[in-house]
C-alpha cells in the first residue's frame, strides 16, 4: 500500500533542547496509526513537528513531497489537518463561524457549504448548536467541533492529539465511532495520540510506542495489544 506520510530520522527541538531523537514511521493512504506512550514520551511533539510548528530535521514526505521545514499554513494547504490537545476551538465565535474558518483557504463557496452539511451529518448535535458560541458548548461538543472544523480543510491526513481527554466514556465511544466512519467513508488517514491505549488500538491498524523521544516498538495494533509485557510496561492495562 502506498505511503501517504513517511517520517525518517526525525529530530525535533524546543530551542536548544532536543525532544525527538531520530524517529521513523509511515502511514499508508487511508490508514490509521496510533502513537502511544507515557506523558513526555514525545507524542505531541511528533504531531507538532509534522505540522511545522517546531524546528525539525530529518526527512518527512507527504504524498511524495518533502514537508520538512515548511510553514504550518503550507502544510495545512497540502491536506494535513491538526486537531490539537485542548480542542483549539475559537470560543467567542459561533459553531457556524468555526466551521467556515476551517474552509477559509478554499475558494469554492458552494463546495464549502456542502462540506458544512456533511460535517453536520456526522455531528448532528452541532446543527442544534449552529448559532451558539463555541465557548458555551460542552467538552464533548467542542471536541466534535474541532474534528468537524479540521474536516472542512478536506484533509488527506488528520493529526488528532488526545481526542478523548476530559470526556465522559459514552461521549468518547461515540466520537471514536464517528472517526472510524470518517476514515471508512472519506478515506481520511489518521495519526492518533491517545492515552486510552485500548481505545486507540481498536481504532488503528498500526501502532508505535514511544519513550523519551524515541520509537521503541512498532507493529500492527493487534500484535501490540496482544503482547502482555508491552501492555503492562507501556499501555497501563
Amino acid at each position: 500500500m502506498t505511503a501517504l506520510l513517511e517520517v525518517e530520522n526525525l529530530r525535533a527541538f524546543y530551542g536548544p533542547v532536543q525532544a525527538l531523537h531520530g524517529i521513523g514511521f509511515s502511514i499508508p493512504e487511508g490508514g490509521i496509526a496510533a502513537l502511544l506512550g507515557a506523558n513526555g514520551a514525545g507524542k505531541t511533539t511528533t504531531l507538532r513537528a509534522i505540522s511545522g510548528m517546531i524546528r525539525a530535521t530529518g526527512a518527512m514526505r507527504f504524498a511524495g513531497g518533502s514537508i520538512i521545514a515548511r510553514a504550518p499554513e503550507e502544510i495545512a494547504r497540502l491536506g494535513i489537518a491538526h486537531v490539537p490537545e485542548g480542542r483549539g476551538t475559537f470560543g467567542a465565535m459561533t459553531v457556524a463561524e468555526n466551521l467556515r474558518l476551517g474552509g477559509i483557504t478554499r475558494g469554492d463557496v458552494r463546495a464549502v457549504a456542502g462540506d458544512i452539511e456533511r460535517c453536520l451529518a456526522y455531528f448532528p448535535i452541532l446543527s442544534q448548536r449552529y448559532r451558539q458560541q463555541a465557548g458555551t458548548l460542552s467538552g464533548g461538543e467542542q471536541q466534535m467541533l474541532a474534528v468537524a472544523r479540521a474536516l472542512m480543510l478536506r484533509p488527506r491526513l488528520m493529526l488528532l492529539d488526545e481526542p478523548s481527554f476530559g470526556l465522559a466514556p459514552m461521549v468518547v465511544t461515540h466520537l471514536f465511532d464517528i472517526l472510524g466512519r470518517i476514515n471508512k467513508e472519506q478515506g481520511v488517514a489518521m495519526l492518533v495520540v491517545e492515552q486510552n491505549a485500548a481505545l486507540a488500538l481498536k481504532l488503528a491498524s498500526e501502532a508505535c510506542l514511544m519513550e523519551t523521544g524515541r520509537m521503541v516498538l512498532a507493529g500492527s495494533s493487534g500484535q501490540i495489544g496482544a503482547d502482555e509485557g508491552v501492555r503492562r510496561a507501556y499501555l497501563g492495562y
